[in-house]
């Protein structure tokens, strides 16, 4: 039987710099925390881009608008500022992942993305890493909403018993298990390596373990 992993994206297999929100904040004389809370707290329209009802563009104008009384005219500046890395690949997660490819496992990544995410990811070279992309702008429904689980599984050609769920929030990770997944939360590529070997040492080891076909991406 083929195994199949579904990875989280951020703080997972992408990272942060952590002084990207920082600098920003300090050049444009905003308190430390403002782009995160225009970004992704009460209020927000995170989970309006990552269910497709708005766009990338839409979501970034909106965190100008929310962060304009913080730093009047230069709001648009610094969000384009903020906006410009992709971030950077985790490499130790990255060869884990190519592990498994190598032994046999589909590997695909589920995140909560905007319309920006394929962009992103051949920025980062991983288009060619992952056998499915799934994107929850493109399906419209977000983690921790079981019906993305479900929707993966359909992706990946797969039963939710057939998959290994990766992700760094403790509610994604219990919404995935409630679906069947065995899931776990992320703690570092050595503990990843660790787990996902345990499971392929469980495997048929004949060498012929098929791959899956070509890469697809939802999203």
């Amino acid at each position: 039987m083929t195994r199949v992993l579904l990875i989280d994206l951020d703080d997972v297999l992408r990272t942060w710099a952590p002084e990207r929100d920082a600098s920003v904040e300090r050049r444009h004389g905003m308190p430390p925390g403002s782009i995160a809370a225009a970004a992704f707290g009460e209020g927000s329209s995170l989970r309006s881009v990552v269910t497709g009802r708005i766009t990338d563009e839409e979501w970034r104008a909106d965190i100008a608008v929310r962060l304009a009384p913080l730093c009047g005219g230069s709001a648009d500046m610094a969000v384009a500022e903020w906006s410009e890395s992709a971030g950077a690949v985790d490499v130790e997660v990255l060869e884990v992942v190519r592990t498994l490819r190598r032994e046999g496992w589909r590997v695909g990544l589920l995140t909560n993305a905007t319309n920006r995410l394929e962009t992103d990811l051949d920025r980062l070279g991983l288009l060619e890493e992952l056998d499915t992309v799934i994107n929850s702008s493109a399906l419209g429904v977000a983690k921790p909403d079981p019906e993305i689980f479900r929707l993966a599984c359909q992706a990946m050609d797969a039963t939710p018993e057939d998959c290994i769920f990766v992700d760094d929030l403790t509610q994604n990770v219990q919404a995935a298990r409630d679906v069947g997944m065995e899931a776990h939360i992320f703690e570092g590529a050595a503990s990843l390596a660790e787990l996902l070997g345990h499971f392929t040492r469980q495997r048929d080891s004949s060498p012929d373990v098929p791959r899956g076909g070509e890469r697809t991406f939802i999203g």
